[in-house]
This record gives structure tokens, C-alpha cells and sequence, in this order.
């Protein structure tokens, strides 16, 4: 086999994780952000449309991040064991259930898509502009699906190193096309807010190409026994499936519940949505840092359950919360000393700045509590019971909601009082999975059919 696949509990092989998964998010981030520095050229009305469609193909994508967390923990805990050729019929059957997925999220939206922005948007500019839109960017969804499998093998088979080249290919053709096909350069048309859904679409397909020519040259796939069986194997789809299923239903949850909390910033104005658009671009930079070591956190205590060494459980998850609470607290600092500066990126009014500073604050107190909330919540998926994921998502979600509904809805707060949603969603997250974890219950748990 050459190199063991198991995992050590050390500051250095959490580093070696998940640093690689840090770069390789930070590259679609920089991606984002110059996607929606593009938009905002063409005004706020324009950028307040990209939050709600961003909002949406979420929806779609989250139910790849979804099926690839659980194939990542599973992945992580046949490496554990040391059974490389049962990862490669993982892996495949993995690829053929997502292109499944993908043509429904396709249809789903060509079909329904339109029905649902017709009732929740009131604003029928806006309404219009985001159909036309995400039919067009709904047809990328098959390639980030396959894109995603292939970083979820990677990490999950402690390779995490090769993962920067697959978006640094990805987000690098995204920027350039989003700057040819939204302003008209080097000769492409000009398509304006519909060119951003061009460029995305074929840069998640040379995404894709990229990460699955990187495996075959550097031979991962004989490694782990790729692609030499397309053949349907009933008992690991149907283990892919018992533990993907509790976690696609909880991004679904998670996100959907992010898609009414759009819909109901739309109805408090343009302002105020362009505002929280810029603000989830906030949170995705502190993202980056806090879903690597969230993702490591997954892998790792899958990896060493696999070994049987169940008793390091808990002493590697706080040694990871330390470090993505550190990493937390150096981005807060930053934010809250240089507000006006930061905002200034996105190349709006003053006005808009002034009325946005105070709402980053509250947005960079949220990002200290899921700094550590979500090392726990992804503990929980590597333990393998993932049924307690959806449990806790449900739980936290319906405080969430009941919690968004009354700020904008009932009493018509500000905006400010809305994105203090996330102190109360990654509190209750952190309490029960810290609760859950603390009881032992997981012990013995395995992802067997």
C-alpha cells in the first residue's frame, strides 16, 4: 500500500489538512468576491438578485455537499481500516447517484423554479431577472457535483494537498469569463448579469476535468481501484444513502431556512438585500478557515474511530476548536478595525457603507460562535450518526425561523436584528452537539448498510 492512511492526533496533522482545504476554499472565495465586485458595477438591484439566485443554487449545490460529507466520512474511515479497494466502490457508486441528483435539481428548476420565485418575490424585476438567470446557472450543477466527489475523495484519503490546483483552475477561468461575458471583453458577447451564469457554469466543468485528470496522474485511481467498475453494487449505495440522507435533509433544512431569510430581507427593500448579500460575503471569507478545520474535524475523527481509538475522540475536537477559534478571533479583529475599508471593495455609495458597518459587526460576532459550533457539529458527522445531525439542524432551525420571522416579519426590525440569527443558530448547534458528543452514545456506531 506504500503510505499508511491512518491518521495521528497532532497539531501538525490537523494543520496538514487543513490548511490544503483552506487554500483550496479561499481560491473560490476570491472567485465570489470578484464575481459579485463584477455585478455591482451593474448596481445594487443587481446585486441584491445575486443573494436571492446565490440563495437558491445553494439549495441545489448543498445537496452534493451534503451526499459528499457523508462519502468523505466514509471514505475517511476505510482509510482508517486500511481498505483502499472498498473506497474505489464507494467512490464510483457515489458518482452515479450524483449525476442522478443532478438531473433533478435541473428539472426542478426549469419546472418549478419559476412557480416559486412567482409567489415569494414581490418585486417582478427582480422576479424575471432571477429566473432567466438560473436557467442558465442550473446546468452547472452536474460538474460541481463530480468536482465536489473529487475533493471529497481527496481529503477523505489524506491527500488534501492536490486540492488548491482543481480550484485554482476553476476559480481562475470563473473570474476571467465572469470579466469577458458580463462586460463584453476579448471579444465574447456582452451578456451582463446572465454572463456571471455562463462563466460559472463552464468553469465548474473545467473544475471537474481538472481534479479527475489529477487523480489518474498521479495514479490515485489504481491506488484505490477507480473507475475500473461502474457496475451497480446495491449495498454500498444503499450505505451511501442511509448516511447521506440525514445530512442532505439537514443542508436542505439549513438552507432553505437561508432562502426565507432572503425573502424576507426582500420585502424590507433593495437596500436591504444588496446589504445582506455583501454580508454573505463576509461570512464566506470567515467560512473558509472555520469549514477547513470543520471538514478536518469530519475526516480526522472518522479516521481514527477507524483505528478503534475512540478514546481521542473528544481531546482532538477541542484541539481543533482552539485553532479554528483562534483563527476566528484574528479575522474579528480585522473587521471591526477596518469596517469602511473592507466594504469599500464592492464599490458602492457611502451611504450604503454607513448603513452596512453595523450590521458587519453583529456578523463578525456570529462568526465567533460557529468558529467552534461547527467543529462540533461535523464531530457528530464523523462519528457516523448522522441521523443525530438532522436531528439537531431540525431543533435549531425552527428557533432560527420562529427567531427571523419575529425580527422582520412581526415587529419590522432592521436588518442588524436579523443577522443576530446567527448568534442564536450556532449557540443552539454548539449545545447539542456538545451534548450528544459528552454522552458517549456514538461509541460502537458504524456507516454499514
Amino acid at each position: 500500500m506504500g503510505q499508511s492512511l491512518k491518521l495521528q492526533v497532532s497539531y501538525r496533522s490537523i494543520l496538514a489538512l487543513s490548511l490544503p482545504i483552506s487554500f483550496s476554499l479561499l481560491i473560490p472565495f476570491f472567485n465570489f468576491t470578484t464575481n459579485n465586485f463584477f455585478i455591482s458595477h451593474l448596481g445594487e438591484k443587481e446585486m441584491g438578485i445575486a443573494g436571492i439566485t446565490g440563495v437558491y443554487f445553494l439549495i441545489m449545490a448543498i445537496i452534493g455537499n451534503g451526499f459528499n460529507s457523508a462519502l468523505q466520512a466514509i471514505v475517511s474511515r476505510k482509510a482508517g481500516e486500511e481498505q483502499p479497494e472498498a473506497i474505489g466502490t464507494i467512490v464510483m457508486q457515489g458518482m452515479r447517484l450524483l449525476l442522478l441528483f443532478s438531473l433533478a435539481g435541473i428539472l426542478i428548476t426549469l419546472w418549478v423554479g419559476p412557480f416559486i420565485f412567482s409567489k415569494v418575490l414581490h418585486d417582478s424585476e427582480v422576479q424575471t431577472q432571477a429566473v432567466s438567470f438560473l436557467k442558465i446557472r442550473i446546468w452547472g450543477l452536474p460538474f460541481l457535483y463530480l468536482f465536489q466527489l473529487g475533493n471529497a475523495f481527496l481529503v477523505g484519503t489524506t491527500n488534501a494537498r492536490f486540492l488548491f490546483i482543481g480550484s485554482l483552475f476553476e476559480a481562475g477561468s470563473n473570474i476571467l469569463l465572469d470579466y469577458g461575458l458580463i462586460f463584453g471583453h476579448w471579444g465574447l458577447p456582452q451578456l451582463g448579469f446572465n454572463g456571471a451564469a455562463w462563466a460559472s457554469v463552464i468553469a465548474e466543468c473545467i473544475g471537474m476535468f481538472v481534479v479527475l485528470l489529477l487523480i489518474r496522474i498521479k495514479q490515485l485511481h489504481r491506488q484505490f481501484y477507480l473507475f475500473r467498475s461502474f457496475q451497480f453494487d446495491a449495498k454500498r449505495t444503499l450505505q451511501l444513502l442511509n448516511a447521506s440522507a440525514p445530512l442532505i435533509a439537514q443542508y436542505l433544512i439549513s438552507i432553505v431556512s437561508w432562502f426565507v431569510f432572503y425573502v424576507f430581507i426582500e420585502h424590507h427593500g433593495q437596500r436591504a438585500l444588496a446589504i445582506s448579500n455583501v454580508m454573505r460575503n463576509i461570512f464566506s471569507l470567515t467560512g473558509i478557515f472555520t469549514w477547513a478545520f470543520a471538514s478536518t474535524t469530519n475526516t480526522m475523527v472518522s479516521n481514527i474511530i477507524g483505528q478503534g481509538r475512540t478514546d481521542d475522540v473528544l481531546f482532538l475536537i477541542n484541539k481543533i476548536v482552539r485553532m479554528s477559534t483562534g483563527a476566528a478571533c484574528m479575522l474579528f479583529i480585522l473587521f471591526n478595525l477596518f469596517p469602511y475599508e473592507i466594504l469599500s471593495f464592492f464599490q458602492l455609495s457611502s451611504d450604503f457603507i454607513a448603513e452596512a458597518i453595523p450590521v458587519l459587526r453583529m456578523v463578525t460576532v456570529g462568526m465567533l460562535f460557529m468558529s467552534f459550533a461547527v467543529v462540533w457539529l461535523n464531530a457528530v458527522t464523523g462519528t457516523g450518526n448522522t441521523s443525530v445531525n438532522l436531528r439537531i439542524e431540525f431543533v435549531t432551525i425552527l428557533a432560527y425561523l420562529i427567531y427571523i420571522w419575529l425580527v422582520l416579519e412581526y415587529f419590522r426590525l432592521s436588518i442588524l436584528w436579523a443577522w443576530a440569527s446567527e448568534i442564536v443558530y450556532w449557540n443552539l448547534i454548539f449545545i447539542l452537539s456538545y451534548l450528544y458528543l459528552k454522552s458517549g452514545k456514538w461509541k460502537g456506531k458504524t456507516f454499514e448498510a
